[in-house]
């Protein structure tokens, strides 16, 4: 096991929804609780802390300016910025670091859409920017599938003086479905002084960590891991669940603790994961 792993935290958004399922709440995007339901984003980032993440993610995946119109009457600027301070002032008394995070956008960019990339610039800009003046420690770029965006994007966080941590979401083959491999990730991305890659996302651990081995010896930045608890499983009540239990999911995430500096979970992985593999850890 490498030293000094960074533990972080696991899927927000899927751990938000099934709080709010609890509830009897819609399944809505889930940056809309940052305003309407605080109290169980609060609950989650304190649950992931309790769980030893040293880093946990404010709920800001989706909060694009495109989104956010589209699906609300909310200002980006409220959205984001209550998402980091509702983080930092549920772990405010831990030594835990908040994330600002940000996913691709639907729309594609040239030659593929229509954005262009000043326009894609512009929109990540203005999530980062509330962000960071609400107090974030760290910003994360993940799950993208286009390097071309997460190029923009990380160009626009790299502005803003702080870490910045870079995730593409591969297939199975080790290229995204854009077709990007992992020395194009490196080649692209190391240029522009980002502070750790990897992948999170789409497979479980047992896929991925073959596609993490990829970037051993290719480059000297911190490595990123966050798969996913496999596949979602719909059960005869109509609720999904996780392919992968705490356990199983931390059996197959070991072998990663060799190669990575950042580890957690996404889709699927809640505080329960965490604290198992926090446990593996010796935490």
């Amino acid at each position: 096991m490498k030293k000094d792993i960074i533990l972080l935290d696991g899927g927000v958004g899927t751990s938000l929804w099934a709080k709010a399922e609890a509830h009897g709440w819609k399944k809505d995007p889930v940056w809309k609780y940052n305003i309407e339901h605080p109290e169980i984003v609060a609950e989650l980032a304190q649950e992931y802390a309790d769980a030893g993440a040293q880093i946990v993610q404010a709920n800001t995946f989706g909060a694009n300016g495109p989104a956010v119109q589209r699906s609300s009457r909310y200002a980006v600027a409220d959205v984001v910025g209550e998402g980091v301070r509702i983080v930092k002032n549920a772990v405010k008394d831990r030594n835990v670091r908040v994330c600002f995070t940000a996913g691709p956008l639907t729309q594609m960019m040239e030659p593929f859409g229509d954005l262009e990339e000043d326009e894609v610039e512009e929109i990540y800009t203005e999530m980062i920017t509330p962000a960071v003046e609400a107090g974030a420690d760290i910003l994360f770029l993940e799950t993208f599938m286009d390097l071309g965006m997460l190029r923009v994007a990380a160009g626009a966080a790299k502005q803003f003086g702080l870490p910045v941590v870079c995730s593409l979401t591969f297939e199975e083959r080790g290229k995204t479905i854009m077709g990007n491999s992992v020395e194009d990730m490196i080649r692209e991305l190391t240029p522009l002084g980002v502070d750790a890659v990897g992948l999170n996302c789409t497979l479980a651990p047992d896929l991925a960590i073959p596609v993490i081995r990829q970037f051993v010896g290719k480059t000297d930045l911190p490595l990123y891991f966050k798969p996913n608890a496999g596949k979602p499983v719909l059960g005869a009540d109509g609720k999904t669940s996780a392919e992968l239990g705490a356990k199983q999911f931390a059996d197959e995430i070991m072998p990663a603790l060799d190669i990575v500096d950042y580890i957690g979970g996404c889709c699927g992985t809640d505080p329960a994961y965490i604290r198992e593999l926090a446990s593996r850890m010796g935490r």
